[in-house]
């Protein structure tokens, strides 16, 4: 009996062992995968998956990554390569929002469902900003003014990407109509509120921060669940009454027919990456939110997130539902 206990014992202790370290189970034939990132060097998401890069290589996980840029085509360029890179861990993929958006307005070919979801990792909330010119003080002051004169408001965007949507989604909760200025990316958009030549755009707590605190930015509300502790006194879309939540939620998929051992242990080392202190302050510090989600919820988060932005495009003309 006490020789059938201890062996009970025994094989009871190495299944919870192996149940407990299923990145090690993985057969991942390279010791570095290829990170790619389809947006150019020194871009905010560029920044970010270099931070998980050092990270990781200092992790005692294996394989490292490596981030490898491949801009052009709107993301679509670093995206076919890596939808047809082998599906064995070793190529992995920086994806956000703008894959549904641009696949929405035609610009790529692929989104979330041309992947295999790994984890999300980072989340940097949206932020309703005007010039510091604006004559409205709050929301409520500028919902009355677009009421009362829609598509009016210069409002700036690149055109069918996040920047452009999250004010789309606002028109739809809320019934206010703007004038889109069409600008190429957060930093032209940026220059054209400090010299007023638009009057709404987006904002970040990293890009617009300083600028607030000055006064040569204005900020209405900041698209989040909880009011960023970086700018305490600025109200969230929700306290206003508009149950929007919109931020640039960055993650990793990889190719198609990956196995899911493989998933499961990229997911992981992403994990402990996420819960380094030292990563965690560095993403801190430029307002963004480490928010790790596992395959299954990510899946779920995307497929929801493609609902809601389709929504919004069939509205306007931008899309046809297949």
């Amino acid at each position: 009996m006490n020789r059938f206990i201890r062996a009970l014992l025994t094989s009871a202790a190495a299944a919870a062992i192996f149940a407990a370290s299923p990145a090690v189970a993985a057969d991942i034939p390279c010791s570095t995968a290829k990170l790619i990132v389809p947006w150019k060097a020194g871009g905010g998401t560029h920044v970010i998956f270099s931070i998980f890069e050092k990270t990781i290589q200092n992790l005692d996980v294996k394989p490292k990554i490596k981030v490898v840029t491949i801009p052009g085509q709107g993301g679509n360029k670093g995206a076919k390569e890596a939808a047809k890179a082998k599906p064995d861990g070793c190529t992995l993929f920086a994806i956000h929002q703008s894959a549904i958006t641009s696949y929405l307005n035609g610009r790529i070919d692929f989104q979330f469902d041309g992947f295999e979801t790994v984890s999300l990792l980072t989340s940097t909330p949206d932020i309703i900003g005007a010039s510091g010119k604006a004559t409205w003080n709050s929301l409520k002051e500028l919902k009355k003014a677009a009421m009362a004169s829609p598509g009016s408001i210069k409002t700036g965007a690149t055109f069918g990407s996040t920047s452009q949507f999250m004010w789309l989604i606002l028109e739809d909760l809320t019934g206010m109509k703007f004038k889109y200025i069409p600008y190429d990316g957060t930093r032209e958009r940026m220059t054209a509120l400090l010299s007023n030549a638009i009057t709404l755009g987006t904002l970040n707590v990293a890009s617009g921060r300083k600028y607030l605190e000055s006064g040569e930015l204005k900020a209405y509300a900041i698209a989040a669940e909880e009011r960023s502790k970086h700018l305490p006194n600025l109200p969230t879309l929700k306290e206003l009454g508009v149950d929007l939540v919109y931020a640039l939620k960055r993650g990793i998929v990889v190719p198609k027919g990956t196995p899911k051992d493989v998933i499961e242990a990229w997911s992981q080392i992403f994990k402990k990456a996420a819960e380094n202190p030292d990563l965690m302050k560095q993403m801190d510090a430029k307002g963004t939110d480490v928010q790790w989600v596992g395959p299954a919820d990510y899946g779920k988060w995307a497929k929801d997130t493609f609902a809601t932005h389709e929504k919004v495009a069939i509205k306007i003309g931008m899309w046809k539902k297949k």
